[in-house]
């Protein structure tokens, strides 16, 4: 067998076997196969698309071409969520202490900030002291005694995954949909997931721009799931703007602390619930979504989620005294208010060029090897619907430098728009696709 064939069959429109993906992935990962090859055939899986055949056996291969954490000897069930990326989701520091009440264990394999959208381990990183799981024992150890347990992708976890994704962010093939979905499954099946929710964010602030482009994804991602024996939810969400009112790393860690203390915003609060419901269904601890809705509506009230989000970050050697007694304080020094130019509604806020100027402040990265700053960012004061009279305050930027704060603020202006009338209310909820 020769990758030429391969990449020639693929880029003719033909479907390859199992065998034909394992020999180019093992071989890539090897270094028997080169890279101008490997990015040939990215590029003609990019304009041919991948049969869900395809797509279910390109993941069992990124799987098997590293280590797998091994969770047989705990008690589960074990039931992971997935965002594909927005400005300021913070969902995942809520919903995992949240679902762990429930005696459901969460391991949860995270992602950093790259490009507009915020990453999760950036945020629990600005915690004083929080060290995401080193090792596989350390994760395990976490997630027995917590319930959950964050960690990152390290090299001997889905290494072809770490290859593929480099390579397709220098090809012009990240979009490609049977890829996306590859990557995307082949972590989480590789942490010990037995059920996945994935909240596939659409809009502005997504990459996933239409409702088209998201169904597409949340389809490939719910039938390539199933294919491979798991239980797969996918709820299509509205991202064009920003979840919640912080956008920014320690900003958004402080804000999900309200938000397990019930003090959260509504949008963000009404997302994290029905994900967390839908976990619920997912591990059968409720028989449907709205069950699973009002089970965990009702366990925020006790007060159990904010406790054990106490425990995790002592756990993984944060200081949780630290943390709270840093609310409201640690903040960048060069501070900026944006005001309404004139009175009227927000008609909008693009997410998008929020996520951006976020970058430009310092909470993300422009490359994967940029540094990032914990306590830069953006309060949102007023959002979409809100009424304003001119001068009122929009938004506060928090900047390390003045020349960061300089190139942000013209984004945040043009980010929001200011209309005569109020705008139409939007629905978060765009679609549910349940294969429980």
């Amino acid at each position: 067998m020769r990758a030429l064939d391969v990449i020639v069959k693929k880029r003719n429109g033909g479907t390859l076997t199992e065998q034909e993906i394992r020999f180019l992935l093992a071989g890539y990962v090897s270094g028997d196969i080169p890279e101008y090859q490997v990015s040939a055939w990215l590029m003609a899986v990019f304009f041919r698309g991948m049969t869900p055949e395809e797509t279910a056996h390109l993941t069992r291969e990124m799987i098997g071409s590293g280590d797998t954490i091994d969770l047989s000897d705990l008690t589960g069930p074990f039931v992971d969520k997935h965002s594909t990326g927005g400005v300021g989701d913070k969902v995942s520091l809520i919903l995992a202490p949240l679902v762990a009440c429930f005696g459901i264990k969460i391991p949860m394999m995270s992602g950093r900030s790259l490009g507009h959208t915020g990453g999760t381990l950036d945020k629990l990183e600005s915690i004083p002291g929080y060290t995401i799981a080193r090792n596989t024992a350390e994760f395990r150890r976490i997630l027995a005694e917590v319930g959950y347990a964050m960690t990152g992708q390290s090299e001997k976890i889905v290494p072809a995954d770490r290859l593929l994704y480099a390579l397709r962010d220098v090809t012009g093939t990240v979009e490609s949909i049977p890829l996306i979905t590859a990557s995307i499954l082949s972590k989480k099946f590789a942490e010990g997931a037995d059920a996945l929710v994935f909240d596939v964010k659409c809009g502005d602030g997504a990459f996933m721009k239409s409702r088209e482009e998201a169904q597409k994804l949340a389809h490939s991602l719910v039938n390539t799931g199933v294919s491979l024996g798991k239980r797969i939810v996918a709820v299509i969400t509205n991202m064009d703007e920003p979840l919640g009112n912080m956008v920014g790393n320690f900003l958004e860690a402080e804000e999900s602390a309200l938000c397990l203390k019930g003090e959260g915003p509504a949008d963000l609060m009404d997302l994290t619930v029905r994900l967390s419901g839908w976990m619920l269904v997912a591990a059968g601890r409720a028989t449907d979504i709205e069950e699973g809705v009002l089970l965990c509506t009702q366990k925020l009230a006790t007060g159990e989620p904010w406790d054990r989000f106490l425990a995790n970050i002592k756990s993984q050697h944060g200081d949780p005294a630290a943390f709270q007694n840093s609310f409201g304080k640690a903040r960048a020094p060069v501070q900026t208010t944006i005001t309404a130019e004139r009175s009227g509604y927000v008609g909008a806020i693009h997410a998008y060029s929020v996520g951006m100027a976020a970058v430009l402040l310092g909470a993300g990265r422009s490359k994967a090897d940029d540094s990032v700053f914990p306590y830069v960012g953006i309060e949102l004061k007023k959002k979409r619907g809100d009424s304003v009279s001119r001068g009122d305050e929009l938004c506060t930027l928090f900047a390390e430098t003045p020349q960061s704060m300089a190139a942000a603020v013209p984004l945040l202006r043009k980010a929001y728009s200011i209309t005569e009338a109020a705008p139409a209310s939007q629905q978060m909820i765009i679609e549910e696709i349940s294969a429980l």
